[in-house]
């Protein structure tokens, strides 16, 4: 969903790069994963496209955190919330 981001902290030698991936455009979304030892951060569009790809090796990635844009969805309501609140 547009506004999702994940950032990704790396150890690059003497010091730590921090890179962004964000969804940019509304029906986009970011996925992760991990194979064979590479981190892979892609921008999705909504039938499955990748638009763009972050690709880093597993034994530098410190930290990677996905921050999710809150979502508002009947759906995702907790059972005996009242919808007012």
């Amino acid at each position: 969903m547009k506004g999702d981001r994940v950032e990704i902290v790396v150890d690059a030698g003497d010091s730590t790069r921090t890179y962004l991936v964000v969804a940019s455009r509304a029906g986009r979304r970011v996925e992760t994963s991990v194979k064979r030892g590479v981190v892979e951060v892609s921008e999705v569009t909504r039938n499955g496209t990748v638009v763009r790809t972050a690709r880093f090796m597993a034994a530098r990635v410190l930290a990677l955190v996905e921050h999710p844009v809150p979502r508002t969805d009947e759906s995702e309501r907790p059972l005996g919330e009242d919808p007012g609140t």
